[in-house]
Order: C-alpha cells, then structure tokens, then sequence
C-alpha cells in the first residue's frame, strides 16, 4: 500500500530515487519493475507509476475497450502509448525520460504521491498549489459530495 507525499530531487538526468520503504515494497511485489505513463486528465499533468503487477491489470483492462470508440482509442493511445517500463537501478532511482517529465513539467523538485496501488508524480510547486485548490474546492458551500462518497464513513 502506498501512502503519504514525499518531496523529492530530480538529478541532472532525470532519475528519482524513491524512498526505502517503498523502494522495499516494490521488491517485493514487482521484482523492482514498474510502469510510468502520464495522466491523461489534462488538469492533473501529472505521472502515474505503477508496479508492474498492477499495470498488467490495467493494461489488460485499457487495451480490451472496443477501439471503435473515439474516446476508448484516445486513453488507449495516451495511457498505453506513453507507458514506459522501468527498473529501479542499485540505488532505488528510476529513469524518467525527457518526454515523461516534459509532459508533467516536473523542475528539479518533484512531489511522489502515493495512491494506495500507484504513485503519481509532480512538479512539487504545481502539486502544492493543486492541493490549495483542491482543499479551497472541498471546503466550498456548494460543494456536494459524490453519491459514491456520500455513502462512505471515514
């Protein structure tokens, strides 16, 4: 299970390291292969890291929508399309290529945000104003909870 906000540098390269506990989590559950592509939403450019037993599953998921569906085609090439299979090296880093961080506008700062079954990756400065949006937007009056979260007790 991946939890928590970690901010971290991206090295001249584009290598992150990633934290030892996760580092160790995704040993043991991926052999330290895992999956990057980016967040097709555009107003979230952010990455998406997934081990690669949890990509499979999505990978099989995206790539059995009917292709005759211009919407299904267009995730397909965007999530698939941009999907590139990494290795953590002997120090816990992952390459990101150049296209991956161009699409996220990730700088030298970068914030990994865990998300139970994947990470997202992003720019820090664009993730702390996104998260300044995000609690502005839940604290709003008009703000409804949706009917999947209204049924919910946290």
């Amino acid at each position: 299970m991946f939890l928590g906000v970690n901010t971290l540098n991206l090295d001249a390269k584009g290598r992150l390291a990633i934290p030892a506990k996760h580092r160790d989590a995704l040993a043991q559950c991926c052999a330290s292969r895992v999956v990057v592509t980016i967040n097709p939403n555009p107003e979230d450019q952010c990455l998406w890291l997934y081990p690669e037993n949890e990509w499979r599953e999505i990978a099989r998921k995206l790539s059995r929508l009917p292709t005759m569906k211009r919407q299904n085609q267009l995730i397909q090439r965007l999530v698939l399309g941009h999907a590139s299979e990494v290795e953590l090296d002997a120090q816990g880093r992952i390459l990101l290529s150049t296209e991956l961080r161009e699409y996220a506008n990730l700088g030298k700062r970068v914030a990994l945000v865990g998300q139970v079954h994947k990470f997202e990756i992003w720019d820090e400065e664009v993730w702390a104003g996104s998260r300044e949006q995000w609690l502005s937007q839940a604290l709003a009056d008009d703000a409804g909870l949706s009917e999947e979260l209204g049924g919910m007790t946290l």
